[in-house]
């Protein structure tokens, strides 16, 4: 029994266990850095913060902007570039930085952290504490993103694609049906209260 228990949580760990090589990653992310800055915290807000976000998310991400599953002008070709071992280093690598967070503004607070926290049962929209993690740090092991320290204009934009379905790349269209029911002030102070989450 016991011996079985064992094999079987193998099996399951065995997705979580880190294939990437971070120092190789940082040698592979050179290029990225011109974007994403050096150590995954984007100066521009235009651009995610890549630092502290989990391998299996990162992974994802870059190998379906390089099968076009995710379309994205800019890191197409970026990703196309890369081996898989490469995308499992440069993952590696990001997921062992810290991200830098940031100071929220007062008028985003009670509204962002409310979402946050506890959705909006009025609107049927679920808490995001239930798949990405009290502190934003996302869930890694289901390939859920840290939200925590993301600039709020990428957090903003990328809400509004899965809104709009410009973004379709969510298990299950998880995201788009959340994010439909958003209204456009919910959508402004969760994006704000994200970037100071920690």
């Amino acid at each position: 029994m016991n011996r079985t228990i064992g094999l079987v949580l193998a099996v399951v760990f065995a997705g979580s266990v880190s294939a990437g090589d971070a120092a190789k990653g940082k040698e592979k992310s050179v290029t990225c850095a011109s974007c994403h800055g050096p150590d995954g915290n984007s100066p521009l807000a235009i651009n995610p913060k890549l630092a502290g976000q989990s391998e299996k998310y990162l992974v994802k991400q870059l190998k379906e902007f390089k099968s076009g599953a995710r379309k994205n002008a800019t890191m197409a070709p970026m990703a196309s570039m890369l081996s898989d071992e490469d995308i499992e280093h440069v993952a590696a690598f990001y997921a062992s930085q810290k991200v830098q967070h940031a100071a929220v503004n007062d008028e985003y607070i009670q509204l962002g952290q409310r979402l946050y926290r506890g959705g909006d049962a009025d609107r049927d929209i679920p808490a995001c504490i239930a798949c990405h993690g009290p502190k934003g740090q996302g869930m890694p092991a289901a390939g859920f993103p840290a939200l925590g320290g993301q600039h709020p204009g990428y957090t903003k934009a990328q809400l509004l694609a899965f809104r709009d379905g410009s973004r379709d790349n969510d298990l299950n269209s998880v995201m788009r049906d959340i994010v439909a029911k958003m209204s456009d002030q919910q959508i402004e102070a969760l994006s704000q209260y994200l970037v100071g989450l920690h």
